[in-house]
């Protein structure tokens, strides 16, 4: 999902973020936003819905210089429709309190959802002044909001009689979310809590942008093209394009993904390049210079801490789970001590496997985190004949795409896709698609950015450009961003077997986003607890080998060739392969949240490193040649993005998606009927209804751990 960058959450909460003009009643006096407007706002890309179809963004006029100007008039107007239904006079009703939030901050929030996307996909140092600038003065306008004891008290008094199911979840969301913000606090409490929203906003944007600095930086020079044995042609061309790109022509660039390992380990011979490459990854954001992120998340942690206690609670983490599906850390932590165990267990067999493996070469040293990939593949050779290199020519980018991702789509729900080269785009790399539901009307557009740049975030996610809302008649207009290398020119985009699984994970989320069926777009589509946001995504996993699937996208890129069934069953035989050391960088990694925000005193925090390590040995996490899949340095999903005591979420999510194929595989598999159930029970629902009910709707029992530990191969 949205990976890594500081969204004020005008944006992540969702208020108001469609893309209709409220309108003025008696009972709500409202300022008309064209009185408020001179001559040059009027000519800002956002001060109008856009021409474009779903009101998809005018990136052919868009300029980095628009921002600002729509970003202080959005304010402007957003502030005067607040205070409009702050002191409206009439009886708080559901049509001037509850859809007067709805529809406000329209301007603001068409602005906001363009920049962040660009901020994590196509920044610049412009933006990046602008987006540090703005954060505490967002912080504050979102505290106005939420913090408004007079709009808090007026939802607290709509007489429900007459709602329908949609108005009463609308009514509920937004009061828990004034609870959350602190809207009962007295008048000194919530005068801390706007300085520490504040601090926060602007310490959360250092983040990124120290982190953003530090990757590029961290990046490795390579002179001598001996030291890169291993690697393909394809991939020393584009080592030596990232180079010459950055200014050091000759030489090579072994540029840092936001992971731990780097997939360039799994193919590097010489050991020493391994390490240095690791090294780089690791100790890339604790070096002591201007990009140290160290100080920065500490002071997150405790504000974060202290933000909790003027809530009444122990934790942030206590205070964070309130609305989501696990309830309590509690819950979370015993979902992943249920994971921890086995997958440790299974970690320390994979690991002797290796060891053997480096023995019986006269290796002579004890495999570190920087061997672990490159090994591994070579155990998974040994054990399943499997090369990488071997599969790779199968997964063109493209091909997978469209014969994968977008076939495995049609097979089971019945949409198609066309490609709209004539709408503009942020960035040349990427593309737009329009999308067709199964009578033909369309129904979405989707963009897609496939490729690394300097200037983008690590990782992958999925973000809205407009959300869905029959209230405001706005259908998705989505995107998904990935990071895979871009090939040198000429050459094709192969990817590895573990990308291709990125890919239909990504497009999972925005099945999502694309099959939102929701009145309003606080509670349309992906706005969902963080521990169910990822479930839809992780079961479009499966449909990457699902046999139909697999057999119509895995063509060789050369001859067109299908993949061998040979391949396939290598394929399917090593998927569980090293699945206790995935298990065990991710479950340490989410340890790892759980505790920086479980932190109950100020006694309790310690120096970043020495912290770590203390949570990584009380929790069993005590295998050096596995390290958290994020150090705690690099940790952007809690520091500086939305996942803060919610990294949990991908597993509680990954139960989840374990126990609903489980169902679907017993009735009948890919079939458009049981696409269409899980379409109407849990991709259309977006956050409509309490979610465990959804979830017992669709599976007609509620989730068990059974079906994952027999996933990931931990039981038979």
């Amino acid at each position: 999902m949205k990976n890594i960058t500081s969204v004020v959450l005008l944006s992540s909460l969702g208020l108001g973020i469609s893309c209709s003009t409220m309108k003025p009643t008696a009972s709500t006096p409202m300022k008309d936003s064209t009185t408020m407007a001179d001559a040059s706002i009027k000519s800002n890309p956002f001060y109008k819905k856009s021409s474009l179809q779903y009101q998809a963004p005018e990136f052919d006029k868009i300029k980095d210089s628009d921002f600002k100007p729509a970003f202080d008039y959005g304010l402007k107007v957003n502030e005067a429709e607040i205070e409009a239904i702050a002191n409206n006079k009439a009886a708080p009703t559901f049509e001037n309190t509850i859809l007067a939030l709805e529809n406000s901050g329209k301007v603001l929030g068409r602005a906001t959802m363009v920049f962040y996307n660009l901020t994590s996909s196509n920044t610049n140092p412009t933006l990046q002044k602008i987006e540090a600038d703005y954060a505490p003065i967002f912080a504050a306008h979102n505290d106005k909001i939420y913090l408004n004891s007079s709009i808090f008290n007026r939802i607290k008094a709509i007489k429900t009689e007459g709602l329908d199911a949609e108005d009463l979840r609308l009514i509920e969301v937004y009061k828990e979310r004034f609870e959350l913000a602190g809207a009962d606090l007295t008048d000194a409490q919530k005068v801390k809590m706007k300085k520490i929203n504040a601090e926060l906003a602007t310490l959360s944007t250092v983040f990124a942008s120290k982190l953003l600095e530090a990757r590029k930086n961290g990046a490795v020079l390579i002179s001598d093209v001996k030291e890169l044995d291993g690697l393909s042609p394809d991939e020393l061309a584009a080592a030596k394009k990232d180079a010459t790109d950055s200014g050091h022509d000759g030489m090579y660039q072994l540029t840092l993904l936001n992971t731990t390992q780097q997939p360039l380990l799994q193919n590097l011979k010489n050991r020493a390049t391994r390490e240095k490459l690791f090294k780089a990854s690791w100790y890339r954001a604790e070096k002591g210079d201007a990009n140290d992120t160290r100080a920065t998340l500490e002071k997150i942690a405790l504000l974060r801490m202290e933000k909790a206690h003027l809530m009444g609670k122990k934790s942030y983490a206590e205070l964070n789970l309130l609305d989501q599906m696990a309830k309590t850390p509690e819950n979370a932590l015993h979902l992943l001590s249920q994971l921890a165990t086995p997958a440790v267990a299974q970690a320390k067999v994979e690991e002797a496997d290796i060891q053997a493996l480096i023995d019986s070469q006269n290796g002579g040293f004890k495999v570190e985190p920087w061997d672990w990939n490159f090994y591994a593949e070579q155990v998974r050779k040994a054990k399943y004949d499997l090369d990488e290199n071997e599969i790779k020519p199968y997964f063109e980018v493209n091909t997978v795409l469209e014969k994968g991702v977008f076939y495995a789509a049609k097979e089971f729900y019945g949409i198609t896709f066309k490609e709209r080269p004539d709408l503009p785009v942020y960035q040349p790399d990427v593309k737009a698609y329009e999308v067709f539901d199964r009578d033909g009307k369309s129904i979405a557009i989707y963009y897609l950015d496939f490729f690394t740049r300097s200037n983008k975030s690590g990782g992958a996610w999925m973000n809205n450009f407009v959300n869905q809302s029959y209230l405001d008649g706005t259908k998705p207009v989505i995107v998904n961003v990935f990071n895979f290398q871009k090939p040198a020119p000429g050459k094709p985009s192969l990817i590895s077997f573990d990308d291709v699984t990125t890919m239909f994970h990504e497009f999972g989320h925005s099945l999502h986003g694309m099959f939102a069926s929701q009145k309003y777009a606080t509670i349309s589509g992906t706005s969902v607890p963080r521990d169910f946001v990822e479930f839809p995504s992780q079961i479009n996993e499966f449909f990457a080998l699902e046999p139909s699937v697999l057999k119509n996208y895995a063509l060789q890129y050369q001859t067109k060739e299908p993949i061998p069934q040979t391949l396939v069953d290598k394929i399917k035989k090593a998927s569980k392969f090293n699945e206790g050391y995935s298990t065990t960088e991710l479950v340490s990694a989410a340890t790892l949240d759980m505790m920086w925000h479980s932190v109950t005193d100020k006694s309790q925090f310690k120096p970043t490193l020495e912290f770590e390590k203390d949570v990584l040995k009380k929790y069993g996490f005590t295998l050096e040649a596995v390290p958290p899949r994020y150090h705690t340095p690099y940790f952007a999903h809690i520091w500086g993005g939305g996942y803060a005591a919610g990294y949990y979420a991908y597993m509680w999510s990954d139960l989840l998606k374990s126990d609903a194929w489980d169902y679907i595989t017993k009735h009948g598999g890919m079939t458009r009927e049981n696409g269409d159930r899980f379409r109407k029970y849990i991709l259309s629902v977006g956050n409509s209804k309490d979610l465990n009910v959804a979830y017992k709707e669709f599976a007609e029992r509620n989730p068990s751990i059974a079906p994952l530990l027999k996933d990931k191969g931990f039981t038979k």
